[in-house]
């Protein structure tokens, strides 16, 4: 990916998530929130080729809002000299996580898109989140944050009244971002989740995007699936943070 994709696709990722704030400083984007979506509150730089020089500037806007401070530094060359001043404050990196890519036309064709998609998510949508295993202030969290993110459509596989898997797509800067893959405990194994892609893929399509991206923990074995589809790793980040 060149470094344009690369801003891109981190400009769409916060974009999506819907800060109660966002800064730019020196090259890297500053989203400051409280709540408990990781990309919603670590800043990340722009560009892989980015310096260590602004961390302590970045570092000072989230003291001062009364913060944690956080990155997502992806694991690539030319953030080394980062990752290294990172260490040197303190910082360590946890939650491995990969960004995948993949085209519109392929994902749409991955498998037949029966589900409904909303503008606006219903109180069945947000239950997905909430329900056994999942965190319930996490998923509340996770719910308030997906629902506000500008230009988005949400999904809903249901049967019999029942809202069995849910997830989300936003819109902009030249990619369609998946966000908030959740199947109910019960509904897992029946390709839900690949129906849900699917019909993303067909929503971009007709916007004339052909470019996806989703971002997914290295321990998640949803990567099984996105790899099916038609996503492809682009590179991995991870989450810097001082220990509490």
């Amino acid at each position: 990916m060149t470094e344009a994709d690369v801003e891109s696709v981190e400009r769409a990722t916060v974009a999506a998530v819907a800060p109660a704030e966002v800064m730019e400083i020196a090259g890297w984007l500053v989203p400051l929130d409280r709540g408990a979506v990781g990309r919603a509150k670590s800043a990340a730089p722009l560009s892989h080729q980015a310096s260590p020089e602004a961390l302590d500037e970045i570092v000072g806007a989230y003291v001062e809002r009364e913060l944690p401070p956080a990155f997502r530094i992806a694991d690539v060359d030319g953030l080394a000299g980062v990752r290294a001043a990172l260490e040197a404050r303190e910082f360590a990196p946890a939650k491995p996580t990969w960004v995948k890519v993949a085209d519109s036309l392929t994902v749409a064709g991955f498998c037949e898109a029966r589900v409904e998609l909303m503008e606006t998510p219903d109180a069945d949508w947000g239950e997905v989140f909430l329900g056994e295993g999942f965190d319930p202030a996490d998923g509340a969290s996770r719910v308030a944050t997906l629902s506000r993110s500008p230009d988005a459509l949400y999904a809903a596989v249901r049967e019999e009244g029942r809202t069995l898997a849910v997830g989300a797509v936003s819109f902009g800067h030249g990619w369609a971002g998946v966000h908030g893959m959740r199947t109910s405990a019960q509904a897992r194994g029946r390709g839900y989740a690949g129906r849900i892609l699917a019909a993303f893929g067909g929503a971009a399509l007709t916007r004339d995007v052909r470019r996806m991206f989703l971002q997914v923990e290295e321990a998640n074995p949803a990567r099984s699936l996105y790899r099916k589809a038609g996503f492809e790793a682009a590179w991995r980040y991870s989450y810097w943070a001082r220990p509490s």
